[in-house]
Formats: C-alpha cells, sequence, structure tokens
C-alpha cells in the first residue's frame, strides 16, 4: 500500500515507524514530516490545509490511505474533502471531529446525553461570565471554545483574571471562535483514555498520563506536553467499565442520531476524582505525547489496524499489546512555549548506538544544508520501554545526556507518580 500521513511532529513520527514497520506499506509520503521521517519516508513540503493542492498530491502519488495525524485537518473537515474525491482516509468527518473543535459542542452533548463533567456555561458575552460567578465558587476554568494550539485553557483563582480572560476571547483572540466555556475547577488526577473507533465498533487502544505544565512539581504554563507514560495505573478494569458507559457510548451514540458516526482514534481526557470519571475534554485523534508513549507497546500491525477500521470490521481483529511499560520526556527549545529560538544545531544524535527498547522521535526538526537543526518548542522525545518505570527513566537521561544539547531543556521529574 502507498499510504501518506498528515502531519510534522513526535506524534507523526511514531505512527510514521509503524507504519513503515507493517508488510502492508510500501511507500510513505509524509506531508510536510520533519528530519525523523525524512529517514523512513519521502517528506512533502506542503501545507496540508490546502486541501486541493494535497489531493493533486496524493493522485500523483497513487495514495491507497491517508492518515491524519494532526487536529486542525480534521476539524476544517479534510476527510469529508477527501472522501468525496473517492480517497480512503483515517480520521473523523467535520461534524464528529466537532468533539475536539468546539468546546461548547462538547459540552452540550454532556448535558444532553447526562455525560459527567464539570459544571459548566457557554458564555457569548460578559453578561453570560457574571450569571455564571455569582453561584460558582473560585477557582473557575477558561475554556475558549475553538481550536487554540493547546493555549486556550486557563485557570483563574480571581475574578479580574476571569473577566481579562474572557474578554480577550471575546474579542477575538483565537480566530477559531468569540465563545467561551466557564467550568468549576476539578481536583483529581487526570489520565487520558484512547480508544480506536469504527462506524459500528470500537476498541481499547491504550491509556496514558501526560505531565502538561512546563515546570517541575506541576508548575509554570501549559504546554503540548512535557512528558508522558503509559498503561495509566490509575486506568483499573472497574473505572474502565464506567468510561464506556458513562462517557464513550452516550457520545458515539449522539453522532450516530445525527447520522454522523465516530471513526478514527478518540482521545478521551479525564478527571478522575474517588474512581468516578469526569470528562475533561475529547481530542478527535491521537494525543502527542501520549502517541509516542502508546505505539511502542503495540504489538499488532497498525496498517492492519487502520485497514480493519476504515473498512467497518474492527471486530474481526484482536489488539495485542507488548508487556511492557513505556515513557517519554520531551527535550524543548529554550524558552518554550514562549518565544524559541529556531536552526539550533542538534549534533550528537546519529552517532548514539541506542539500545532495541529506546527511541528517539524526533518533533520540531528539520535538516538544513544536510544538518539537524530545531524548528519548534518541543523539538525531541526520547523514549523507551520496559518492566520498570524508574529504570526506563533513568534510561532515557542517560541517552538526554549523550545528546547533550546545550539550547534545550526537559523535565526531571515525569512520571513521578509511578516511581
Amino acid at each position: 500500500m502507498n499510504i501518506a500521513l498528515i502531519g510534522s511532529g513526535g506524534r507523526e513520527h511514531v505512527l510514521c515507524q509503524k507504519i513503515y514497520e507493517s508488510k502492508l506499506s510500501k511507500n510513505i509520503i509524509c506531508i510536510p514530516g520533519n528530519a525523523g521521517t525524512a529517514k523512513i519516508a519521502k517528506n512533502i513540503d506542503l501545507d496540508f490545509l490546502n486541501f486541493k493542492k494535497l489531493l493533486k498530491t496524493i493522485k500523483s502519488h497513487k495514495i491507497d490511505l491517508v492518515v491524519v495525524g494532526p487536529e486542525e485537518p480534521l476539524v476544517r473537515g479534510i476527510v469529508d474533502f477527501l472522501n468525496k474525491h473517492k480517497v480512503k482516509v483515517f480520521g473523523p468527518n467535520k461534524y464528529a471531529a466537532k468533539l475536539e473543535g468546539s468546546k461548547a459542542f462538547m459540552k452540550s452533548i454532556c448535558k444532553k446525553f447526562k455525560i459527567p463533567t464539570a459544571q459548566f456555561k457557554i458564555c457569548k458575552n460578559k453578561k453570560d461570565v457574571v450569571k455564571f460567578l455569582k453561584d460558582s465558587r473560585l477557582p473557575l476554568v477558561v475554556k475558549a471554545d475553538g481550536l487554540a494550539a493547546g493555549k486556550g485553557v486557563t485557570i483563574c483563582k480571581t475574578k479580574k483574571e476571569i473577566f481579562t480572560i474572557s474578554n480577550e476571547i471575546f474579542k477575538g483572540k483565537f480566530k477559531t471562535s468569540k465563545k467561551l466555556v466557564l467550568e468549576e475547577f476539578l481536583k483529581g488526577e487526570e489520565a487520558s483514555y484512547f480508544l480506536i473507533v469504527d462506524k459500528k465498533n470500537y476498541k481499547f487502544f491504550g491509556s496514558a498520563q501526560d505531565h502538561k505544565r512546563v515546570g517541575e512539581n506541576e508548575k509554570g504554563p501549559n504546554t503540548g506536553g512535557m512528558g508522558a507514560y503509559s498503561p495509566a495505573p490509575i486506568v483499573n478494569k472497574d473505572l474502565e467499565e464506567k468510561i464506556i458507559k458513562k462517557i464513550v457510548k452516550p457520545t458515539l451514540l449522539a453522532l450516530k442520531n445525527k447520522k454522523k458516526p465516530y471513526t478514527g482514534f478518540l482521545y478521551v481526557g479525564l478527571m478522575i476524582i474517588n474512581n468516578e470519571p469526569y470528562l475533561i475534554e475529547y481530542n478527535v485523534r491521537m494525543g502527542d505525547p501520549e502517541c509516542q508513549v502508546i505505539l511502542p507497546r503495540l504489538k499488532t500491525d497498525l496498517v492492519k489496524i487502520l485497514n480493519a477500521t476504515i473498512n467497518n470490521r474492527l471486530n474481526k481483529i484482536k489488539i495485542n499489546w507488548k508487556k511492557l511499560k513505556c515513557m517519554t520526556i520531551v527535550l524543548c527549545s529554550k524558552g518554550y512555549p514562549g518565544k524559541i529560538k529556531k536552526d539550533k544545531l542538534i549534533k550528537n544524535i546519529d552517532r548514539l548506538k541506542l539500545l532495541k527498547n529506546s527511541f528517539i522521535f524526533h518533533a520540531g526538526t528539520k535538516l538544513k544544508n544536510n544538518r539537524l537543526v530545531s524548528n519548534g518548542g518541543r523539538v525531541l522525545n526520547i523514549t523507551s520501554t520496559g518492566k520498570v518505570f524508574k529504570k526506563i527513566r533513568k534510561n532515557i537521561f542517560k541517552i538526554i545526556k549523550m545528546i547533550n544539547w546545550k539550547h534545550g531543556f526537559y523535565r526531571k521529574d515525569i512520571g513521578w507518580r509511578v516511581i
């Protein structure tokens, strides 16, 4: 099969690696890809949000399957567009992608189907904010309605902060929407639960816990994720049953009722309080960096799974997992998530001799004059598998030391809950 992969991050590198390892894959193109995918696929520097140009490239490369990594093309309707042009594509339709594309849409489904979530109000103006504040305790969480590249959620401890953030959103700080969701702050333990879904079936696709704050001890601003580990010990059988019954089934039913059934990866972002799950958010794709700790544990051929999903035959396939744990630590450019400098040389990667159980997934990297340089905030995902999280993390630290990248930093407490 000729396969096209959309995206350029660490998630896409691990997806590309798994596609490359499949017996079913023949040629792989990555649009646009990064320095890591360039070693195992053909990178094509193209704006994937230009669907017409994308279609031309897909047709000229005789692509049999398109796999979409990031959320933006999904929310903008890439699946509907490619399906219309008879191209097989893995991911949810535009309507279903609103689960991530609109916080208000997701919350409306929660209200209608009694899905456990934080108390909330969809606000279109200052009046709505004032109304919700009357009956609420601080802190509260302000969430921009549309996609905001991980920067649309703020935990506010004062009313002044709430009004400031709300005002910015109402004035169009995020171009995707001028609405917001104001909700109660839930205190518990976060976990990510993943499914792969076709029009009739769904299967478990791993659990993970990530670290969103830039600083150690979960301090500082939110990021796209500083590291993760899988599986998440907090996700026990009893909890899993509740997640499926109270959250997943009603959501999938809501979309089926609209004749817009969900297909693709579904990421269920949860807050666990006294072994009860509360829905925090949905993502309509694999998480990043969670994907980098789930896929190294996957035993079954990924392309085989994707094919079964597209053909609504997930029930005919068994998904097997290695009896291993996995952790990744993100090596970031200094200054992230604020201002960073790009094009910083990364010298030692090609000289490293990694053990079988260790991987370096590229995220914000590119080749410039045949030399590896940084090209973003989150640059490399140093990943390792094993049986004990403490030993896995020790191994990752060794690799980071060998890379010795002076322009980067990383959190040294990733996985503190399990170590």
